[in-house]
């Protein structure tokens, strides 16, 4: 995905901060998603009982950081210029 350049009264920090907070809320989004598609789900038969149901959050969650660190669905990248307006106003 191409990123537009922006500019902005932010610092570096504070830059780096935003799209750190827009990449986590595309991350919780996409493991609420997956969530939803079932991935994670404990099979019927053989599954890991409760324990694995426990951690099946941690597991999607972790895969849907990865997901967004690779570019995900555009989520982060929106989030970011959005906020970084607001806080240029």
């Amino acid at each position: 995905m191409e990123t537009l350049p922006v500019t902005s009264t932010l610092s570096g920090k504070q830059d780096q901060a935003l799209r750190q907070a827009a990449q986590e809320l595309e991350a919780n989004f996409l493991a609420e998603m997956l969530k939803s598609a079932g991935i994670g789900k404990t099979p019927e038969g053989f599954g890991g009982g409760a324990g694995e149901d426990q951690f099946a959050s941690f597991m999607r969650l972790e895969q849907a950081r990865q997901m967004a660190a690779q570019g995900g669905i555009g989520l982060a990248e929106s989030l970011f210029h959005a906020l970084k307006e607001r806080m240029d106003d």
